[in-house]
């Protein structure tokens, strides 16, 4: 999607369609008031006679736009000034973009950067507005015979009143874009069915995606011969009761100017179906459990998001995939695996599978001497009791990176909370027969699965995220979030800021 920024009368723009953001109180906003001398009180008079309420979310076309070059006029409401935050926006974007692409238009313009949201600036305002035509393009129809009509929006143009925040905008569209991008991605890799996203599927998509760019990233995939020799058999034991081989993918992105600096590694939980195994799940709702390779899409939707902004910092993103079913050979509750890192653990529940593939994977990623490691995975039901569907759950084992983390969701809205990572909860992995048991029971599920990977995770900073509440929804609108590829993009894009300040400069 072209996304141009201009700084120019807005009742001049020749376009398909203007989308205009309303107050309920005070004054229009300053592009509003141009477009509404230049009609004659067309909007001020559809204010006052009650034709438009601009509650939050409420939107309202006027298909005749007289003495405007647009086309058309969506006055979309922002309900009052005072509660006016960045949910708010958001929401307003969405009921938006989500009326644009039910109407046969190829371009429209828009001016949600005269918004006033608390402390945040013009580049914030175009990344979420681009964010938002994205979110409401996106499709899922491979397997419709007859799919609706795609969206036919192809430019989306952004009205800055300043001059001086032309720059601004061009950033923030331009990250907005990508991160778009990236979270189609993610969405369709998490909504594509079992029998299709495979282990090996997810393989082919890191090489296509390799395969894409100017050399940029290096794609490296084992097998489950190379897995054998390597050692992870926690990986291979999850995907031992399953036709469908396991897969360890490696994906470099080497952005930095010196090669060998040390990167930040991004590891996700790639299950493409989840069975339960053994420990079988109750079957409402096991079709659902094609999302719980959610956290392996959110690195890939990452990565192409990396790609197409290029940040001068090494990334590296892990998936850690297998399908978990139940079979002659399929590992047993009280069953004993040696892990990569040469611990040995007991299987007390085959559907805690998640932490047994990852854990190989954080043990394998010691070699890339990492800045920072980020797991994201769909791992405890208990992240949704705790937290709901709103925010990630998030455990580290170093408060500087999580503190990072915190500020990166709030920055993209795409918000995480902090869970304790106490010692005092460790003993509940204590095992009569093995180093470790790989549960701890009931109580606090969410903050014991991080112990168990932390087991594995001391070699460097590192931070779980457990998405289970908001990698997808259920119901009427059941389909993956494309979560959490906003933090993880602007925590990356934090760490070349910080990269770019303590970085030597060049005589």
């Amino acid at each position: 999607m072209e996304s141009p920024v201009i700084n120019v009368n807005p009742a001049k723009v020749e376009t398909a369609c203007m989308i205009v953001p309303v107050f309920k109180d005070g004054d229009l906003l300053p592009a509003a008031d141009k477009l509404d001398d230049a009609s004659e009180r067309l909007i001020g008079q559809l204010l006052d006679r009650g034709d438009f309420e601009p509650s939050l979310g409420n939107v309202q076309l006027i298909p005749f736009a007289p003495g405007l070059g647009a086309e058309r006029l969506l006055l979309v409401g922002l309900g009052e000034r005072a509660k006016c935050g960045e949910g708010q926006l958001i929401k307003a974007l969405d009921a938006a973009f989500a009326t644009i692409v039910k109407l046969p238009l190829d371009d429209v313009a828009a001016t949600f950067t005269d918004v006033p949201v608390g402390e945040r600036d013009t580049a914030w305002k175009a990344r979420v507005t681009l964010e938002a035509a994205h979110r409401a393009c996106y499709r899922f129809d491979d397997f419709k015979s007859q799919p609706a009509p795609a969206p036919r929006l192809k430019s989306l143009t952004l009205l800055v009143s300043d001059q001086d925040e032309t720059p601004q905008a061009e950033l923030g569209a331009r990250i907005g874009s990508a991160v778009g991008e990236g979270v189609s991605l993610t969405r369709t890799l998490g909504n594509l069915p079992g029998n299709v996203c495979t282990p090996r599927y997810l393989a082919e998509q890191a090489q296509k995606l390799a395969a894409d760019t100017d050399g940029t990233l290096d794609v490296e995939i084992l097998d489950e011969d190379a897995l054998k020799a390597l050692g992870a058999n926690a990986l291979l034991s999850v995907g031992q009761g399953s036709e469908e081989p396991s897969r360890l993918i490696i994906m470099q992105y080497r952005g930095a100017e010196d090669p060998d600096e040390a990167p930040h590694v991004l590891v996700g939980k790639g299950i493409t179906f989840d069975s339960g195994g053994i420990s079988l799940k109750p079957g409402a709702g096991m079709d659902e459990m094609k999302f719980d390779m959610c956290g392996a899409a959110s690195v890939f939707g990452t990565m192409k998001t990396v790609l197409a902004l290029k940040p001068k910092i090494n990334i590296i993103g892990v998936v850690a995939s297998a399908e978990n079913m139940p079979d002659g050979r399929a590992i047993k509750p009280g069953d004993i695996v040696k892990t990569l890192k040469g611990l040995n653990v007991e299987i007390l529940n085959t559907d805690a599978e998640g932490r047994m593939a990852l854990c190989d994977a954080l043990s394998y990623i010691e070699r890339f001497k990492p800045a920072s490691v980020v797991d994201i995975a769909t791992l405890t039901g208990a992240a949704i009791i705790a937290l709901g569907h709103h925010a990630s759950g998030l455990l580290s084992n170093d408060d500087d990176l999580a503190l990072d983390l915190l500020d990166a969701g709030e920055n993209a809205w795409d918000r995480a909370w902090h869970l304790p990572l106490w010692d005092e909860y460790q003993s509940q992995l204590d095992s009569n027969f093995a180093d470790l048991a790989h549960i701890g029971g009931r109580p606090a599920g969410t903050i014991t699965a991080a112990c168990f990977l932390s087991r594995f995770a001391d070699a460097y900073p590192w931070a779980h995220l457990d998405i289970a509440g908001t990698a997808w929804s259920s119901g009427e609108k059941k389909g993956a979030s494309g979560r959490p590829v906003g933090l993880l993009t602007q925590y990356l894009l934090d760490r070349e800021t910080e990269a770019n300040e303590t970085r030597p400069s060049v005589e």
